[in-house]
């Protein structure tokens, strides 16, 4: 499989542009582009998947790892001509005290992948050279096939720029413009999702592609991608991993799983899993449908942004009475940070759907980090003494009633125990991935067919 990881000195250097642009433009070329991202990050693959027409996936070896990145990559990547991996932060920068773990540095070892740095070149010229060697240098096993610059003044700045690191014998492969066309808007959580600006979006990637097209070496780089080593590994498979095939037709159960643009933040593995423990999947809106869909015997609720849509959420009273009503059955629920937020009494004063006695609120203190958990209460989704590794990534307080059981006790970095489970209900801020544990996807739909 051809693959380049797409990697900067840091946040901020373009990595999204290079890589999203990269991927439009060999997709346009009538390559089938595979995409992935570098950690626990929900938005950059909205704008992969813009770019492709294939579902943007995430390589995170604190949440799943290291021995799952290659048959995670390779299940991606099945039936397509080349795959791009978007890195994350800096290219050695990991989850904090845990050394190279979680790092771009890392998945490219792993990968076997050559490593474009993207280095933003807007306020320096031979220091470049300096930079770029440093990079090169710091981990032998770390291959930088080249560079592209970003940010690039003028015709002068280039050349000095291209004079310094042909004498650091690392090759130059694209050099960009600045171009406010091709920046994203961004709030509180980083960039907006694609659902909620999809024509804005569209014509962004688009710019993203010609940006690329006219400033990089497209050959040069499909070069240097064939050039990647052999990754021998057999692909990721739901239906392996958890020993399915037994549920037949008729043998389904409906699980409805929450989207829009108000929970964008889903693996696209859970439904996968889910599905290979025999559930339907079936997506619904809570922004717009009224109704859950007719025959749902279990509610996955992910991530995303109610604090956005609280009053178009609140407004919905049909929709929360027809989950409040679901809850009181004892069907089972499964919610994550922003689903967490949704099932609370209220969010920022508006009723939410009152299933958790609970009270949710912004804040403007951002809560983010890798998390190490392990469940402290039995619930639809794992047995006590299950440890999972999350992610947490909000600007948001829950306080919750007296009484409140709760479902993690989150071990690092601080101990604490975290987030609810009542009835049915497993609701928590930690962003988890199933396949570190598939278990928890047909534990959870067996809860579904017993309910």
């Amino acid at each position: 499989m051809p693959r380049l990881v797409i990697a900067a000195p840091s946040s901020g250097s373009g990595k999204t542009t290079v890589a999203t642009g990269l991927m439009a433009a060999f997709t346009a070329r009538g390559l089938a582009v595979s995409p992935h991202k570098v950690g626990p990050d929900y938005i950059d693959p909205g704008y992969h998947a813009l770019a492709t027409g294939r579902v943007g996936r995430n390589l995170d070896a604190y949440l799943c790892g290291p021995e799952l990145l290659g048959p995670l990559f390779a299940h991606g990547a099945r039936g397509c001509g080349l795959a791009v991996v978007e890195g994350v932060m800096g290219m050695y920068d990991g989850a904090a005290g845990e050394g190279e773990l979680a790092s771009t540095a890392q998945v490219a070892k792993v990968l076997r992948a050559p490593v474009v740095l993207v280095v933003d070149a807007s306020s320096q010229s031979r220091s470049v050279a300096a930079l770029v060697h440093g990079f090169a240098s710091w981990d032998p096993e770390v291959r930088i096939g080249g560079v592209i610059l970003n940010k690039v003044a003028s015709d002068r700045h280039e050349a000095l720029l291209r004079e310094a690191l042909d004498a650091a014998g690392v090759p130059v492969l694209g050099v960009l413009r600045r171009a406010p066309q091709v920046e994203t808007p961004s709030r509180h959580l980083g960039l907006v999702p694609v659902a909620e600006r999809r024509a804005a979006a569209v014509e962004a990637v688009a710019a993203m592609a010609a940006q690329v097209e006219a400033g990089c070496a497209l050959d040069e780089l499909l070069a240097l991608a064939r050039g990647a080593g052999a990754l021998p590994c057999a692909a990721w498979d739901a239906d392996e991993v958890l020993g399915t095939g037994a549920a037949g037709p008729g043998a389904r159960v409906r699980v409805a799983v929450a989207g829009g643009s108000a929970f964008t933040f889903s693996y696209a593995e859970h439904a996968e899993l889910l599905t290979a423990a025999g559930a339907e999947v079936v997506v619904f809106d809570p922004l717009r449908d009224e109704r859950l869909p007719d025959g749902t015997r279990g509610l996955v609720i992910g991530g995303g942004f109610p604090e956005v849509y609280a009053a178009e959420l609140s407004a919905n009273e049909p929709l929360r009475g027809a989950v409040s009503a679901l809850v009181k059955s004892g069907a089972p629920v499964a919610a994550e940070c922003a689903g967490l937020l949704y099932l609370c009494r209220e969010l920022d004063g508006l009723p939410m759907c009152g299933v958790l006695d609970a009270s949710a609120r912004m804040s403007e203190r951002l809560t983010l980090g890798y998390r190490d958990a392990v469940a402290v209460s039995d619930s639809v989704l794992a047995a006590a003494g299950t440890r999972l590794r999350g992610h947490e990534f909000h600007r948001t307080v829950v306080e919750p009633g007296a009484g409140a059981v709760a479902a993690w006790g989150v071990r690092t970095p601080v101990r604490r125990l975290e987030g609810f489970v009542q009835e049915g209900v497993h609701a928590s801020y930690l962003h988890t991935h199933w396949a570190a544990e598939p278990g928890v996807a047909r534990r959870f739909v067996e809860r579904c067919r017993t309910s």
